[in-house]
């Protein structure tokens, strides 16, 4: 029932994840989540890259490794979602340990950008399984783009 929020995913430091029932397509759905004490709040493309440029700043060897592990083993491994609610199809609880040097830093976890950028990432094979537009964000953030074409890429102007 679309508008219905599903708990999904609790972090280590207890935000919320949830899933609500989208439109697009049988298997739709739309990625929100809670801190403790604040409202719902739906991720954006824009928060993820902004969280990426703060880690970038205080460790940009990881954060590189951290985006290329983003796209080499989410954005190029997740397909579709066959179910509602989805399953993660590639989150490991061990991954976040070779990120442990950006731990602190920026308010987005690493725990909660992997999942939060999966689920994104099976929401877009989801709905256009030919779709390029979060490879291409995170290609440009990683390839050293301006940070004009990136925020665009983030922001869908700059397609």
């Amino acid at each position: 029932m679309p508008g219905q929020r599903t708990h999904f995913f609790r972090t280590a430091n207890n935000i919320d994840i949830y899933i609500e029932q989208g439109n697009k397509s049988d298997y739709d759905f739309i990625v929100r989540y809670q801190e403790f004490g604040k409202r719902v709040r739906t991720p954006q493309h824009i928060h993820i890259i902004v969280d990426l440029y703060r880690k970038f700043e205080a460790e940009p060897a990881l954060t590189n490794t951290f985006v290329d592990h983003i796209i080499d083993n989410i954005i190029n491994a997740v397909v579709p979602a066959e179910t509602y609610p989805p399953n993660l199809q590639v989150f490991d609880i061990a991954h976040i340990g070779q990120f442990e040097g950006l731990a602190g830093v920026s308010e987005y976890s690493i725990e909660f950008l992997l999942v939060v950028i999966e689920l994104i990432m099976i929401q877009e094979r989801t709905n256009y399984p030919d779709g390029v537009l979060n490879l291409n964000l995170f290609q440009k953030f990683r390839n050293g783009d301006d940070i004009f074409s990136v925020v665009s890429a983030a922001t869908f102007r700059g397609r």
